[in-house]
């Protein structure tokens, strides 16, 4: 039976989560090669942080194309981080949640094995694979609101680009993780797609980020982090 809108996911919430955008991109600003599919990204210390941040999410949001050149999701690895998890009355791994236009999904993919709770954000219910389905509101502001009943306080946005996109143009973005990897891809596929609606005026001026730390990762590998400071 295919499932239906959780009770704790109906009422109308007054919040959304805090969201992270989480990425590796090449020097020059690339998520995938010039052919396209998956670029493996990230040695060691963009692992390592990587890690920091499913650690600090109640959930990860990805879209359905980036689970579809995966056909898995990130899983923290750091022994340390998934016990502090558990000591801390939360569950080993963040939720796994999918925005998609469509509910179904192979699921002879290695995500449906991966051990964590999978939902999922589409128009209907999935008939199977998902322990949730949240209907896909309108916008943006409304899906995170949706996240935020069910839940979710600390989103950390896993991409692709499309979804990146999306979510920054309704200025739903908190904070900026990016890992720059020493590699050229070239082509044309950027963090920010080049046909991507116009963002807001108020996050292109001087002051609409501030910089939270620059960290040496060790093999040419940086993470520069960035907060949205609005004006209210």
């Amino acid at each position: 039976m295919p499932l239906q809108p959780s009770d704790d996911c109906a009422a109308p919430a007054l919040e959304r989560p805090e969201t992270r955008l989480v990425l590796a991109i090449s020097l020059d600003g690339r998520l995938a090669p010039a052919e396209g599919g998956a670029a493996q990204l990230g040695g060691k210390g963009d692992r390592r942080v990587l890690d920091t941040a499913l650690a600090w999410a109640d959930a990860c949001l990805m879209g359905a194309g980036t689970l579809r050149a995966h056909q898995s999701t990130c899983l923290i690895r750091d022994r340390a981080l998934l016990q502090q998890r558990v000591d801390q009355g939360r569950s080993a791994q963040p939720t796994a949640v999918v925005v998609s236009r469509s509910d179904a999904f192979p699921l002879q993919w290695q995500f449906f094995r991966q051990p964590l709770e999978r939902w999922l954000l589409a128009p209907k219910a999935p008939a199977e694979g998902f322990d949730r389905w949240i209907p896909l509101g309108h916008s943006w502001p409304e899906r995170l609101e949706a996240l935020y009943a069910c839940g979710v306080r600390r989103l950390a946005l896993l991409g692709g680009a499309s979804l990146a996109a999306e979510v920054l143009q309704a200025d739903c973005v908190d904070a900026l993780q990016l890992t720059l990897v020493p590699t050229l891809l070239g082509g044309p596929h950027t963090w920010l797609p080049v046909d991507a609606k116009p963002l807001p005026l108020s996050m292109l001026g001087a002051g609409a980020w501030s910089c939270d730390g620059l960290e040496d990762l060790g093999e040419g590998e940086m993470v520069l982090r960035y907060r949205r400071q609005r004006v209210h």
